[in-house]
């Protein structure tokens, strides 16, 4: 449990941070980073997963290149949810999704 604070609190540091260096994204805060950041984590467990799925079709015809789509969509759900985050576009958003995913993989290597 304390692993998992401890990488969303980092998640929610670069989640703040994120929106100085691209633009078309905005967060009101730590806090509203900190909520994206969780919210962001269960969109990944729970819906996407259910998303990749119910796309193997498109994936497998667009030669994975739908993944993306699905990658962008979990942004704009977080965005749809969360008052205080907006993105808009395709390409800031997916930075934004890689980046988070990146910073998470090097927290969760050094936890393990």
């Amino acid at each position: 449990m304390i692993n998992y604070l401890i990488r969303l609190a980092i998640c929610g540091a670069v989640v703040y941070l994120i929106p100085n260096y691209l633009k078309d994204i905005y967060v009101d805060g730590y806090v509203t980073a900190f909520i994206v950041a969780f919210a962001m984590s269960l969109l990944n467990n729970f819906v996407k997963p259910v998303l990749n799925l119910i796309a193997i079709p498109i994936t497998i015809l667009t030669l994975g290149l739908f993944y993306f789509v699905i990658t962008v969509l979990m942004v704009y759900i977080c965005d749809f949810l969360i008052d205080g985050f907006s993105v808009s576009g395709f390409i800031n958003p997916l930075i934004f999704s890689f980046l988070l995913s990146i910073v998470n993989s090097i927290v969760g290597a050094f936890q393990e």
